[in-house]
């Protein structure tokens, strides 16, 4: 596929001396980034104008994309929800997740009912997902997916209108995942909020409830590899379908919940890979070797992890928070709540403790 790209800079009577020095330029960008390097050169999104989420448009915040790049070069896409009438260096929030959601569903309801609160925060859609960019499509990666995270963070820290000391990141479902392990490589990160958690590596090495063993992952090493070999062959990659559609009568409670989200005018959105046709199949192979949580009790800043008490995926947070370590760590189990209510579910989800959580650790 031909990549596309767009410079970003507008120069005006500028002249190089013998040595390379820029002499006269006039800059425009509209998310005012000071740093000349990060606006060189960024894959051309084809970025959604209209409205297209899957919950109504405050009129608290103003709304916009923008894009910005990771280390490797992808440029994300990303919603920015601004307080309107707000002024001065504002504390920031970078959202992500669920795992094989889009920016415009449960990430952006996130963001934007934090941004009504006073926060200046993004929603973006992960490396190869959504309007991102990377290829080839809908891979997901412990590494660049948590890179996703602390790209986000270069991004909102050189915003002039943010308190770089005042980044915050959300991570929802298996997003929270991610920013657990964002927030124990990334010291700029000063708070973490997880929401209905996955520990990916872990259902992915273990399968739900620890149920498979050793011989059971190595029968599924061997399944995932010869997928490769019919990937490489057919120059494509094999999808693993999204959210069971027709749902089976007696699918678990929890996939009828997800299919209530996911399946339903509730929360379908056309470029969702639960929604629709899910991820490649070998995205597995990395999650089943490489442990995000890995040096999860080393973080220092402050993390507070929500679950609702009926979810299925109770226990990934319920061990992952065991891990953690220090007075600014806690665990709030959401009485009578499932996994998916932490979703969109504005009677369930606590936004008054986000944001309290937020305010005391992003001063």
């Amino acid at each position: 596929m031909t990549r596309h790209f767009i410079l970003k800079l507008y120069l005006v009577s500028a002249t190089l001396t013998a040595t390379g020095t820029l002499h006269s330029a006039i800059i425009t960008e509209t998310d005012e980034r000071t740093n000349l390097n990060t606006w060189i050169m960024e894959e051309k999104l084809n970025l959604t104008q209209e409205w297209d989420k899957v919950f109504p448009k405050s009129d608290k915040v103003n709304h916009s994309k923008v894009t910005f790049h990771n280390r490797y070069g992808i440029t994300l896409a990303a919603d920015l929800y601004v307080p309107k009438n707000a002024t001065g260096k504002l504390p920031a929030i970078a959202v992500s997740g669920p795992f094989g959601a889009v920016k415009e569903q449960s990430s952006g309801l996130y963001a934007q009912m934090l941004a009504e609160r006073g926060f200046l925060t993004i929603a973006f859609d992960p490396s190869f997902t959504g309007e991102s960019g990377g290829e080839p499509r809908y891979v997901a990666s412990p590494d660049i997916n948590t890179e996703d995270f602390c790209a986000a963070v270069d991004y909102l820290s050189t915003r002039a209108d943010v308190d770089p000391e005042r980044i915050g990141i959300v991570g929802i479902c298996g997003w929270g995942g991610m920013a657990l392990n964002a927030a124990a490589i990334d010291t700029r990160i000063k708070a973490t909020v997880t929401s209905t958690m996955y520990d990916m590596s872990r259902v992915n090495a273990n399968g739900y409830f620890d149920a498979m063993g050793e011989n059971e992952r190595y029968e599924l090493r061997r399944q995932l590899n010869r997928q490769r070999t019919e990937d490489y062959r057919n120059g494509s990659y094999a999808l693993a379908g999204g959210v069971v559609d027709p749902l089976p009568d007696d699918a678990p409670q929890f996939v009828k919940d997800y299919y209530a989200y996911y399946k339903t005018e509730r929360g379908y959105h056309e470029r969702s890979l639960n929604s629709n046709n899910g991820w490649n199949k070998t995205s597995a192979l990395s999650f089943m070797n490489m442990p995000i949580l890995a040096y999860s009790s080393e973080i220092r800043s402050a993390v507070l992890m929500l679950h609702g008490e009926k979810a299925h995926s109770r226990y990934f947070s319920e061990d992952a928070f065991k891990k953690l370590k220090g007075d600014n760590k806690e665990l709030l189990i959401i009485p009578g709540a499932n996994h998916v209510d932490l979703y969109d579910n504005l009677e369930v989800i606590p936004f008054d403790k986000i944001e309290q959580f937020m305010r005391t650790n992003l001063k």
